[in-house]
């Protein structure tokens, strides 16, 4: 395995036409000629930057692949993000014990911020017309030994990851980072009777021509259309409407802020995820002509809508729905104190005593012991964090294959460019780490056997790993 290594090293040095000053920094010898890496990333998201965090995780893969990484934005803003301890950014994702053990195995966990995690240990999921409910409890998870199976999952700024991601990249070393620089385009070299490498032309001038080329670059992926791979899919004619919740803690005689809420309305579900005794993150799938006007609306009277959401019947909720629409298609505007009143009588119609935890409107008792149903409910939202309202669409979208074949052999699709999917299971990030911790498997295993790594064998050997995991 040293010979080995030493002459891969000593090949680099010679025909790659570059010269190593640090871990990760490399100055080229000439600009004109393409430069050959072994994995040739396109795509700083967390699936990319989570893949080449592994490769530079595993020595041996480090010491004999080389490793380049190309992201159109600037990393740095992630690197240096940070936000005051009492504030979250609005972009979450639920992270699965098997995705946690992952970042673990590989270093990068380490570096996450663990006071902007939280674990969810309970999940509430109901529908919004029969009340019929459905509680998941950690406690019912069976043992495993280790403190990440006391919680169903692990929930944190999408932010809070990509900067461990990017802390884990700059202190292992090993990775070529090529940010600020956007993909021109990708083609075929004219070798190996049309088989050749992908070379890859970026927007500095630069050409990197790719033993392995890994499409991690998103819903529209400039890799997937390279490679000819159909994808299918549709819109869910749905808007997602996320946000930063901010409520009073917990009282002595509850639990903590540990459990998930999702009720699911005929317009779509509406998610409550806890990410701190006294914040929590929304995730409101609904139709885009609500979503437009709740989002232009005032922040008190979105908050108000929010707790309306989980406490009202779907009669009332309906018709608050269609009283935001109204106001919004007339470009009149709602007041909190409209808004409040119209949620009064309507509790007060259906008969909602005011003690119950299903008012959303302030009560003598609140301050002293919580009514029985307390946890059945998200807590009451007081404010929405400013700045962290937005929408965006959903859809759905898969590729036909996650391997280019013929003359786009030599590609792989992990993450988004692979699938998108809706977000009310909250898998889509897990199942991007589970791409990528298939396709490092067999990368690690064509090293250690010597192989190489993006010939259409060992390509289909990742893809029956990555069936296995599925």
């Amino acid at each position: 395995m040293a010979s080995l290594i030493l002459q891969r090293s000593l090949w680099k040095a010679v025909t790659h036409g570059l010269f190593c000053t640090g871990s990760s920094r490399c100055r080229w010898f000439s600009a004109k000629a393409a430069h050959d890496f072994d994995v040739v990333i396109v795509g700083g998201g967390p699936a990319g930057l989570a893949l080449a965090s592994g490769l530079c995780s595993d020595k041996t893969v480090r010491e004999s692949v080389t490793v380049a990484l190309v992201e159109a934005g600037d990393l740095s803003k992630i690197r240096d993000w940070t936000l005051p301890s009492n504030s979250y950014s609005n972009r979450v994702s639920s992270i699965t014990s098997a995705s946690r053990a992952f970042l673990e195995d590989i270093g990068a966990w380490a570096h996450v911020d663990q006071t902007r995690t939280s674990p969810i240990q309970e999940m509430q999921v109901w529908d919004g017309l029969s009340d019929a409910r459905i509680i998941f409890d950690a406690a019912d998870l069976p043992p495993a030994g280790s403190a990440r199976h006391a919680e169903m999952a692990r929930l944190t700024e999408n932010l809070n990851l990509q900067r461990a991601l990017l802390r884990h990249l700059d202190a292992v070393g090993g990775v070529q980072l090529l940010e600020k620089i956007r993909v021109e385009s990708i083609q075929r070299e004219d070798a190996e009777g049309g088989h050749g490498w992908p070379l890859v032309r970026l927007s500095d001038g630069t050409t990197l021509r790719a033993r392995l080329l890994v499409g991690a670059d998103g819903f529209n992926s400039p890799v997937r259309a390279f490679a000819g791979i159909d994808s299918y899919g549709w819109s869910y004619d749905a808007q997602a409407i996320v946000a930063t919740l901010n409520h009073p803690p917990r009282g002595a005689f509850q639990g903590p802020n540990h459990t998930a809420y999702q009720r699911f309305l005929p317009t779509g579900p509406i998610a409550f995820l806890p990410l701190s005794p006294t914040v929590s993150s929304l995730v409101w799938s609904t139709k885009p002509s609500l979503a437009a006007a709740l989002c232009k609306s005032d922040p008190v009277v979105l908050a108000n809508m929010i707790n309306a959401a989980y406490r009202l019947p779907e009669v009332s909720v309906r018709y608050l729905h269609q009283f935001i629409l109204d106001a919004h298609n007339a470009g009149a505007a709602i007041s909190g104190a409209d808004i409040c009143s119209e949620i009064a009588w309507r509790e007060n119609s259906h008969q909602i005593p005011p003690y119950s935890a299903y008012t959303s409107l302030p009560s003598s008792l609140s301050a002293g012991i919580p009514p029985s149903d307390a946890m059945a409910i998200p807590p009451i939202v007081t404010s929405i964090q400013p700045g962290t309202v937005a929408s965006f669409p959903l859809r759905y979208n898969h590729a036909e294959s996650y391997l280019g074949e013929g003359p786009s052999s030599r590609t792989v699709l992990i993450g988004d460019a692979a699938h998108t999917i809706h977000p009310l299971a909250g898998q889509g990030l897990n199942l991007g780490l589970g791409d990528v911790e298939s396709l490092l498997k067999h990368i690690t295993q064509s090293v250690a056997h010597g192989g190489d790594i993006g010939s259409p064998s060992a390509s289909i050997h990742w893809h029956c790993l990555l069936m296995v995991w599925r």
